[in-house]
């Protein structure tokens, strides 16, 4: 019988000025086995101030501001619904409340265990600055180097995080006022008690916490976001059910808190609404502008592939404007601000060349220069069709060239494995670096079950028929154009014209916007995190009157858009039961008494290698230096895994022991599933080597033999069912 008794109470330690016709305000036209529970100021306005002050600024009636306040308590609503069904997963997923402070730690598996390492270590050091110089001159994650993991790791995240724990944790310690709860937990099983705390003063919970509540906001901009591109407070309605329908679609907060787009894709939602007022807007404010900077800098911080994400963005735009929806001084407008904001990110990322030798970087720049030298196109060229390719042409070619040629300069090749991966999307070119992502299953192709699942939810039909009436509308406009011989009514053009023009860019760009999502997702699959909730966006304008006007009048359009959600319902309902059902609880046994056994029996500077997640857990747990880790995005570290992982070869028992003993190995963490895992046919860890070492193809793998007998290149030290940790012989001066 499993008991849970209350052991203490713990303590925290102290340690539009433009207004449009917004439709915000006025409508446009593992385990199934648990644990027991536990036992046991009015403002005066004389001269227009407080709220009617502001009402007036913002030149809204009554009746408006009731519309917009009634909007937000929507969106606050579905915001809060959103951050209890991720909270409710993730603890029914890990019945994470009830475990110990260790097994917390190993929840956070690969990459979360790296990145939420940094975090713990701000928070345990003697002051803030003491950590943050600990995290920037880091000696434990590649030893022997000593690199700034901030640059490295897009850690920004955990440094606001592990300060406003430090802060709270503080205040609430000087006030003297309780923040968790802690618990002896029986195991059962044989098993020694442990202890669990709960509560904003436990630094796992803390943590999370953060998390589920930003992704909850994020719903609450989705509302938003629907509501404002639909014209209708239904348009959001729709957004967020269709969300919460694909839910298993489009995110995976819920399962993985501390990977970084669980940081980031929040500030995307709110960059793209921005994004989106720009375009609707014919002189967008400088604080919109300025609003849509701050909010890319808050997604490119955080994640390294914001980069990816962001060039489609541009594309996107580019072709809007080469088919005249978008104006040349508003295209460069906010190319100006993307180039500012990288700028900015450049600088607080230390310099990291990634940014600057990314394909975003080059785009930005070879865009601008066509959008400047656009007057050539039109004398060089006829204003059509051959003009638009031309153009086209030119970004591709330029942007390329630009990218290699600065990669040559700078002598960066983190992001070589990015080239090598997308190159093998459509060759047969292999190599060790490409299959290790290529045999993942969320970097293979989009599977078949995903559009399938799209269709039962009716997400997918809903998607088709808008895009086909934006795509037929922009058909006609181009033939208009041709037949009119390239003649185009700009901006400066009569008012009405103009703002027909802008209302269908905002369209055509999130139409394009689609169409590269889907792309990415084809190709890989975990990018369906971008194409799912944007899908739900699209769904949106089925409550537009500029796309479905001709449905009738607005009780039947409404009346049609019911029965759809109906419909989607059917599928939507039984997906959420499906989610709800999932009960669990974390348990690791065999990782635990290894890390139990290093913390216990190995010097605080002893050096670790083995396969990348574990390492993440030894560092995260155990403070053991080690010599590869999860992050797989810089030259340096994927060559020294290449030489780590040699021990799933078969190359010699000598040759691996001369590897590990010049990156300076004590211990390495053999487990035997790396050996023989097989995720499809050409994806076990040998199989891979033989790509990179053909003369040895035919062998018997050395981890093989390893999990046999160690000797006489190496000594076992420590083994369970799991894992066995062999002593790699000491290197000797000449050898180093």
């Amino acid at each position: 019988m499993v008991a849970k008794n209350r052991k203490q109470t713990g303590k925290s330690p102290a340690t539009q000025t433009d207004r449009d016709k917004s439709p915000l305000v006025s409508p446009i036209g593992k385990s199934t086995a648990r644990r027991a529970g536990r036992d046991g100021k009015a403002f005066n306005s004389s001269h227009l101030n407080g709220l009617s002050g502001i009402r007036h600024k913002l030149g809204l009636t009554p009746s408006a501001v009731a519309k917009l306040g009634f909007t937000l308590l929507l969106a606050a609503l579905t915001g809060y619904l959103h951050w209890y069904h991720l909270t409710q997963l993730f603890e029914n997923d890990r019945h994470f409340s009830h475990l110990s402070n260790l097994e917390k730690e190993m929840a956070f598996r690969t990459e979360m265990g790296l990145y939420y390492s940094y975090y713990k270590t701000i928070i345990e050091a003697p002051s803030f600055l003491h950590g943050l110089h600990m995290v920037m001159n880091d000696r434990l994650t590649e030893y022997p180097l000593v690199i700034n993991t901030l640059k490295r790791f897009n850690l920004y995240p955990e440094v606001v995080l592990a300060s406003w724990y430090r802060v709270y944790t503080g205040v609430m310690g000087f006030f003297g006022i309780p923040t968790k709860m802690c618990w002896s937990i029986n195991r059962g099983e044989g098993l020694t008690p442990v202890d669990s705390c709960e509560g904003m003063g436990d630094p796992a919970y803390f943590y999370v916490t953060c998390v589920f509540l930003l992704n909850g906001m994020m719903m609450s901009l989705f509302f938003v976001y629907g509501a404002y591109l639909s014209g209708s407070r239904l348009g959001g309605i729709v957004t967020t059910v269709c969300f919460f329908f694909n839910h298993g679609e489009s995110t995976r907060v819920m399962w993985t808190p501390p990977l970084r787009e669980s940081f980031a894709y929040p500030f995307l939602v709110l960059q793209m609404l921005l994004l989106t007022h720009i375009l609707r807007t014919r002189n967008p404010s400088r604080t919109a502008t300025v609003a849509l900077g701050i909010s890319t800098l808050c997604f490119m911080l955080p994640w390294q592939f914001a980069q990816f994400v962001l060039l489609t963005q541009v594309a996107s735009l580019f072709a809007s404007y080469i088919l005249g929806y978008l104006g040349a001084v508003k295209m460069q407008s906010i190319l100006v601000t993307h180039m500012i904001t990288l700028g900015i990110c450049f600088l607080l990322m230390f310099g990291n060349s990634m940014l600057l030798t990314s394909f975003y970087a080059s785009s930005l720049v070879s865009i601008w220069a066509i959008i400047a030298m656009r007057h050539r196109f039109v004398q060089c060229f006829k204003p059509g069709i051959v003009t638009w390719v031309m153009q086209g042409l030119a970004w591709v070619g330029s942007t390329v060239l630009l990218k290699f040629m600065l990669s040559t300069i700078l002598g960066a090749s983190d992001d070589a494995h990015i080239s090598g991966l997308i190159k093998s999307k459509f060759t047969s070119y292999r190599d060790f670096h490409t299959l290790m992502y290529t045999c993942a299953a969320e970097f293979d192709f989009m599977e078949f079950e995903t559009p399938m699942r799209y269709l039962k939810t009716l997400l997918l039909p809903i998607n088709m028929l808008v895009v086909a009436l934006i795509a037929g509308r922009t058909v006609q406009d181009i033939v208009r154009f041709l037949r009119d011989g390239g003649k185009v009514k700009t901006d400066d053009g009569d008012e009405a014209a103009g703002m027909e023009i802008v209302a269908k860019g905002e369209l055509v760009y999130h139409s394009l916007q689609l169409v590269a999502f889907a792309v990415l997702a084809v190709l890989i699959m975990r990018l369906k995190l971008f194409l799912t909730p944007h899908m739900c966006i699209m769904a949106s304008l089925i409550c537009s009157k500029q796309l479905f006007g001709w449905i009738g009048e607005k009780f039947k359009h409404q009346i049609a858009v019911f029965v759809i959600m109906a419909v989607m319902a059917i599928q939507g309902v039984a997906n959420l039961q499906a989610q709800w059902a999932i009960i669990g609880e974390f348990s690791n046994l065999p990782q635990e008494e290894l890390l139990d056994w290093i913390q216990d029996n190995t010097r605080p500077d002893s050096v670790f290698a083995g396969a990348m997640p574990t390492m993440a857990s030894v560092k995260l747990s155990t403070s053991r230096p080690i010599v590869n880790h999860p992050h797989y995005e810089d030259a340096g570290l994927r060559e020294r895994t290449k030489l780590v992982y040699s021990m799933y070869s078969r190359m010699s028992g000598e040759t691996v022991k001369r590897n590990l003993m010049k990156l300076g190995v004590d211990f390495f963490v053999l487990e035997d599933s790396w050996c023989t895992r097989r995720t499809r046919p050409g994806c076990s860890m040998p199989e891979i080597w033989d790509v990179e070492d053909p003369h040895n193809v035919g062998k018997t793998p050395l981890c093989t033999h390893m999990s046999r007998s160690s000797k006489p290149h190496f000594t076992t030290v420590f083994s369970n069912d799991i894992y066995k940790v062999l002593k790699v012989p000491k290197v000797t001066k000449d050898l180093r």
